[in-house]
């Protein structure tokens, strides 16, 4: 008898294939040949002189691993300040690094929550918002989309330790969450807010200090945030932040955070660098979500439809998954990049182009970005266009 446990993978990517939902690895050069509008660079600081050569000299100084979890031989100075410079600058008590924002999220939401608690999550909510209620061991009410009276509703059936959970932009759409509403929502059922900021730091608020801090709510006792270095300060890693208890508790119960390798000090060293830059240069965030309004207005003036950003998200509707990733390989070979979202990664199943819009665009490159996505658009994308 042959031994083949694995051949049920060959009917899974028979499926895949027929939906037109086959993912694949396309490594990139060092040197850009491409117009991205497909990563998550916002602020164009990924190559920025300074935020490279301080995560070199991190590296250098560090050395290019952290050799340990962060309660072991993890935690450097390096570390340290990250944590002091992110909860100043985003308007908080505390904060806690990690390897990555997916980690945060996991390590808040089950440090936070647990068996006998309620965690009410938004439908539209991130992948890793959706992995951590299920690691939490706690009940979890999935309410409608960007819907304050539902949460308000659910916690209200609760009777115990509570927490809503919300992306501040959601990454699919680019619309933000009504956090004003949530945060009041919670206090009235004295429950906590978990806010995910990975798209608004750096774009949203004074300066690009982030969507919580757009909405007067960093700081206070019920909040904590959650947010990536990966996105808009141009490294890797992710945060927690909020009361210094709170920060205190994740220490000591946070999985992700216990038994994970602390972040390499070259992500560290390149994330303050970022965020010494965008000090210095706060009207990069305006500049950000003015690119996203162009592109915007642009692309729905010639016909396309496209959902109104409330941040550097633009989603471009595309008629099927097969359009999309149709759409998005004519868009790459006119020489541009462009996100393609399609099922399961969207939770409404309608499959988008995701454009990301940068700080760093200039009129003409946005003007070139529009003219490929017109000149390219599926049949039924562009029956308003003639």
């Amino acid at each position: 008898m042959s031994f083949a446990p694995f051949d049920w993978i060959d009917a899974e990517a028979r499926r895949r294939a027929d939906a037109g939902l086959v993912r694949t690895l396309r490594p990139r050069d060092a040197e850009p040949e491409l117009l991205d509008l497909a990563s998550n660079d916002y602020l164009g600081l990924t190559r920025h002189p300074e935020v490279t050569a301080a995560a070199a000299s991190a590296a250098r100084r560090w050395g290019a691993g952290a050799t340990g979890s962060r309660l072991v031989t993890g935690s450097t100075a390096l570390h340290a300040e990250l944590e002091r410079e992110l909860a100043a600058f985003c308007g908080f008590e505390a904060a806690l690094v990690l390897s990555s924002g997916y980690a945060a999220n996991l390590a808040a939401l089950t440090a936070l929550s647990g068996r006998g608690s309620l965690i009410v999550s938004d439908a539209g909510n991130h992948a890793s918002i959706v992995d951590g209620c299920r690691l939490s061991r706690a009940e979890t009410a999935v309410v409608p989309h960007a819907d304050p009276d539902a949460v308000a509703k659910a916690l209200a059936a609760h009777d115990g330790r509570a927490l809503a959970v919300t992306d501040s932009v959601f990454s699919v759409d680019g619309d933000a969450a009504p956090l004003p509403a949530l945060a009041e929502a919670c206090r009235s059922a004295n429950a906590a807010l978990l806010v995910d900021d990975a798209h608004g730091l750096g774009v949203l608020g004074d300066g690009g200090r982030g969507a919580l801090a757009a909405a007067g709510l960093a700081g206070g006792e019920g909040t904590v945030a959650t947010l990536t270095l990966s996105k808009s300060l141009g490294s890797q890693g992710g945060a927690v932040l909020g009361p210094a208890r709170v920060i205190e508790h994740l220490v000591n119960t946070a999985r992700t955070f216990i038994f994970d390798t602390g972040l390499a000090p070259a992500a560290v060293g390149g994330a303050l660098g970022a965020l010494g830059v965008l000090r210095r240069e706060p009207g990069r965030a305006a500049r950000a979500r003015e690119v996203a309004a162009s592109l915007y207005g642009k692309l729905t003036a010639a016909g396309l439809t496209a959902v109104r950003p409330d941040a550097a998200v633009v989603s471009v509707r595309a008629p099927s998954a097969d359009a999309a990733v149709r759409w998005a390989a004519d868009c790459r070979a006119a020489g541009m990049a462009v996100g393609c979202f399609r099922p399961p990664s969207v939770p409404d199943g309608v499959s988008r182009l995701r454009l990301t819009a940068r700080a760093d665009l200039t009129e003409e490159q946005i003007t070139t970005a529009v003219a490929t996505i017109v000149a390219t658009a599926p049949r039924q994308a562009a029956a308003d266009l003639s």
